[in-house]
C-alpha cells in the first residue's frame, strides 16, 4: 500500500526567513526577495531525496567515482504563487526543464480552474511540483492529475509548499497517495474562506505585489 509521505524541512533559518513572509508589515519588495532566498534553502533539501547513480570522472590527477542525479528533472511552478519557489530550484538545476500550470480558485466554490498547462515530455522523468500554499490541496490535485495524464505516477513526483494545512495534507492522502510532499510548516488549520492560519496571506498577490 502507497502511502503520502510528508518531510517538514526543519532549519531555523528558514524559520527566519519564514517568519519575515508571515510578517503582514514586509513590503512587497522584501516579500519577494525573501521568497527567492527561502527558495534557494528548500531546494537545498528537497534534491537530497532525488535518486542518484554512480559515475566514473577524471579530476585533473586521477579517475575517481561520483554521482549524478538518475532522471532528468522538470520544474512546474503553479501560477502564480508557485514563481517564487522556482529560483532555487533552477539555479540548482540549470540543466532542468520548465513546465507551467496556471490555476485560479472559484471564490464561491474555493474549486480550482486550469487557465494554462505546459509540460514537456515527461517521460522518465522527476516532476517537481512548486505550489507556496498547500491550503485546501484542491489546486496541488488539479495539478498532480494534469501531469498524471501525460503518463507521470506519482513516484516520479515531488510536491513543493512553503506552507500546508493540516486539510490539505488530509485531502491529499485521500486522492494522490505515494506523492512525497515537503513543506516548511504545517499550520494550524484553514479559516472559513480557505486560507492557512496563521499563513502569510496570498502568496501570489504579495509576491507579484498586486
Amino acid at each position: 500500500m502507497l502511502y503520502l509521505m510528508i518531510t517538514v524541512i526543519k532549519s531555523s533559518f528558514l524559520q527566519h526567513k519564514l517568519s519575515i513572509l508571515r510578517n503582514k508589515k514586509t513590503s512587497n519588495t522584501v516579500f519577494r526577495q525573501t521568497m527567492n532566498e527561502a527558495s534557494y534553502l528548500i531546494a537545498a533539501d528537497v534534491l537530497k531525496h532525488l535518486q542518484f547513480k554512480k559515475i566514473t570522472i577524471e579530476t585533473p590527477l586521477i579517475k575517481t567515482n561520483g554521482l549524478k542525479i538518475a532522471q532528468p528533472i522538470i520544474l512546474v511552478p503553479i501560477l502564480r504563487a508557485g514563481l517564487g519557489l522556482l529560483e532555487g530550484f533552477s539555479k540548482f538545476l540549470p540543466d532542468s526543464e520548465k513546465g507551467h500550470i496556471g490555476l485560479y480558485r472559484d471564490e464561491q466554490t474555493y474549486e480550482p480552474v486550469e487557465y494554462l498547462f505546459k509540460l514537456p515530455k515527461p517521460k522518465n522523468k522527476k516532476v517537481i511540483i512548486l505550489d507556496p500554499m498547500l491550503a485546501t490541496g484542491n489546486s496541488s490535485i488539479a495539478a498532480i492529475n494534469l501531469i498524471k495524464n501525460k503518463g507521470v505516477t506519482n513516484k516520479d513526483i515531488f510536491l513543493v509548499s512553503l506552507l500546508a494545512a493540516p486539510e490539505g495534507v488530509k485531502n491529499i492522502q485521500k486522492h494522490q497517495k505515494g506523492i512525497h510532499i515537503f513543506t516548511c510548516s504545517i499550520d494550524t488549520k484553514l479559516n472559513k474562506n480557505k486560507f492557512i492560519v496563521p499563513g502569510l496571506g496570498d502568496a501570489g498577490d504579495r509576491y507579484m505585489g498586486t
